[in-house]
């Protein structure tokens, strides 16, 4: 080694230095992912469309029933994909899920062909991109109120011309499918990704039909409980007040008559039913918490019959 590389190597690295070469490994990187980009786009013939499993089920005007998750972790996911469901909603609005959780739920849901629909904690932008980021198939918005909500949210959920989304995530496309490239992502999703709002306040129902009106929206979702509380009539019992079974049924029809899907919470199967009769097209069954309860109090029930006894505390009368 010679004096002077010898003085180069055992000099410190100046601070402009570094910058300067990051910026040029940065730029080389870039370079060579969007070549790589370039070449896949053009040697893949795999399409977005179809691959969104609940989305591809209403366009055929079937029936699409979920299942909600609250509890956090993958295997719970995976848990759930693996019941029959066309979709799982991951609940970061009122669920035991975070942002890192809901990354782990969405392609541990999608392994299985099943669709993660993202229920954000509010509308804002920041929360709809890292749902979309993750890979989600769909968006379920909270409390909207009004139609310029609703805009801002159909804007924020899609890319340019048509929204504001902006595009960067590595995940996305693999979440459709291994031979979706970025191209295909950036270009197809606006178009096959499922938007769904809720009605669950008295300001949203009063202005249903101007909201199922908005170009992009693809889906009414009634929320009961809030959507109870919001009109006056609160869910108290088992069944719900006449008032509220009519908003229900008026939320349903302006959905249909602006050419969009409805679609409900349900907290059992029976309730699922009823309103899939009624006419609903995007209806959740149960949750998993519902379902763990029901299932561990029912076999509960099943051991303390048969052995004659009565079970006591938080697991029994």
């Amino acid at each position: 080694m010679s004096q002077s590389e010898s003085r180069i190597i055992g000099s410190p690295i100046q601070p402009s230095s570094l910058l300067l070469w990051s910026s040029n490994f940065c730029f080389v990187l870039c370079t060579i992912f969007f070549d790589i980009l370039h070449d896949h786009s053009l040697n893949t013939t795999a399409k977005m469309q179809g691959l969104n499993r609940v989305k591809t089920v209403l366009d055929k005007g079937q029936l699409a029933l979920g299942v909600w998750q609250l509890l956090p972790g993958s295997n719970m996911s995976r848990t759930l994909a693996r019941a029959g469901y066309d979709w799982v909603l991951v609940d970061c609005e009122h669920g035991n899920i975070d942002d890192a959780a809901m990354h782990e739920a969405v392609p541990a849901i999608t392994s299985y062909g099943v669709s993660p629909i993202v229920r954000v904690p509010d509308f804002q932008s920041w929360m709809i991109k890292r749902a979309l980021d993750a890979g989600a198939h769909g968006v379920l918005a909270p409390l909207v109120r009004t139609v310029e909500d609703t805009k801002a949210f159909v804007e924020a959920c899609q890319f340019p011309p048509q929204g504001k989304r902006g595009f960067g995530s590595p995940f996305p496309m693999d979440r459709f499918g291994r031979n979706v490239s970025a191209a295909q992502y950036l270009t197809e999703a606006n178009a096959n990704l499922l938007l769904a709002v809720q009605i669950e306040t008295k300001e949203a129902f009063d202005n249903v039909d101007a909201i199922a009106a908005v170009d992009g929206l693809d889906v009414l979702f009634v929320g009961p409980f809030d959507l109870g509380n919001g009109i006056g009539h609160p869910v108290l019992g088992a069944t719900f007040a006449p008032e509220l079974e009519q908003a229900i049924e008026t939320i349903m029809k302006a959905a249909h008559n602006a050419g969009k899907k409805a679609g409900i919470y349900c907290g059992n199967g029976k309730q699922a039913k009823q309103y899939a009769d009624l006419g609903y097209d995007l209806v959740n069954v149960v949750t998993d918490v519902g379902a763990l309860t029901s299932s561990l109090a029912s076999e509960m029930e099943i051991v303390t019959q048969k052995a004659g006894k009565t079970a006591s505390g938080p697991y029994g009368s």
